[in-house]
């Protein structure tokens, strides 16, 4: 039977249809090998940082979770920080009056000599207002201030009473908070044996401190001059009083909190940093050294940013 060459087209199309439909139909025999997919490199978690501090912890501000800890229940001296509390205090009054003034009494400066305490040096009968007094606590960590405003916004008919009643107001606050490892029986952290926290609980006190925003102003400010009323009505230009928590010019993006330190709470630090619209805070106690405590705290920071 003779094929014409137009025939021949159609054939060898059908045997190429018919080859292509073998192929499909016993899996693809000869189909190019398929591609495997690349590896991916394993991600690396970043390492848990070492610090000097017997005491640290870290969280993510704006939902409470826990980046970093290491003995971060356990209580111990918080020296200074506690006036954290102080301000926090002073700062929740019904109807404060930032602007109304407090005559600085003879008794505060007796107290801080006797102590060998930090101090705002505050002058004995100038009137000093109570936003002055909050500059005067959290930046040179005054304890002439801190025994001020316990005396201002405690209730009582003596001094004693008044003292006594501001320091049980920090604690009802701590068990507002649900903090069951806090104790002050200080307003300034120079306590009797019973003056204690944890860098958890510390962490969460200055986490509730930080929404107010008078509170947030102060403990981001590097230096204040106040000008106070003296006794015969003049004004006193302070000299200025500087910021104790050096990260806030060592570390970009600090916004606070405040140092504290003493013989039995060595060198303690709650600190807290926005970075992108992301804030980590926290707290370090009982390092070594002013300087340790900083490196310490730079490391949580670090560790901090790179988990949220």
């Amino acid at each position: 039977m003779k094929i014409g060459i137009q025939g021949i087209r159609i054939l060898r199309a059908v045997g190429v249809a018919v080859t292509t439909g073998a192929m499909l139909s016993t899996g693809a025999l000869y189909a190019a090998p398929a591609q495997a997919a690349p590896v991916q490199a394993p991600v690396q978690a970043a390492a848990v940082p070492a610090i000097v501090a017997k005491g640290g912890y870290v969280m993510n501000n704006a939902n409470g979770r826990t980046l970093y800890t290491k003995g971060g229940d356990t209580r111990r001296s918080t020296g200074s920080t506690t006036k954290i509390m102080t301000a926090k205090v002073v700062l929740a009054q019904k109807n404060l009056n930032l602007n109304s003034t407090v005559t600085i009494q003879k008794a505060y400066s007796d107290y801080i000599v006797s102590r060998t305490a930090s101090s705002a040096r505050l002058i004995v009968g100038d009137k000093v207002t109570v936003r002055q007094l909050l500059y005067g606590l959290m930046l040179p960590s005054g304890c002439d201030a801190a025994y001020a405003l316990a005396d201002k916004f405690g209730t009582g008919t003596t001094r004693s009473a008044r003292v006594k009643s501001f320091i049980g107001k920090m604690n009802a606050d701590a068990k507002r908070l649900g903090l069951k490892n806090t104790h002050f029986d200080s307003f300034d952290g120079i306590g009797n044996g019973k003056n204690y926290s944890t860098p958890r609980d510390l962490t969460k006190i200055a986490s509730s401190a930080m929404k107010n925003a008078t509170f947030r102003a102060i403990v981001k400010t590097k230096k204040y001059t106040a000008k106070t009323r003296t006794k015969s009505g003049g004004t006193r230009t302070m000299a200025p009083w500087t910021n104790t928590n050096t990260l806030l010019s060592s570390y970009s993006g600090t916004i606070g909190v405040k140092t504290g330190s003493g013989s039995t709470s060595k060198y303690c630090l709650v600190f807290a940093a926005t970075r992108n619209g992301k804030t980590v805070i926290g707290t370090v106690l009982a390092s070594s050294s002013a300087a340790q405590r900083e490196k310490d705290a730079k490391k949580l920071l670090g560790y901090g940013f790179g988990k949220i």
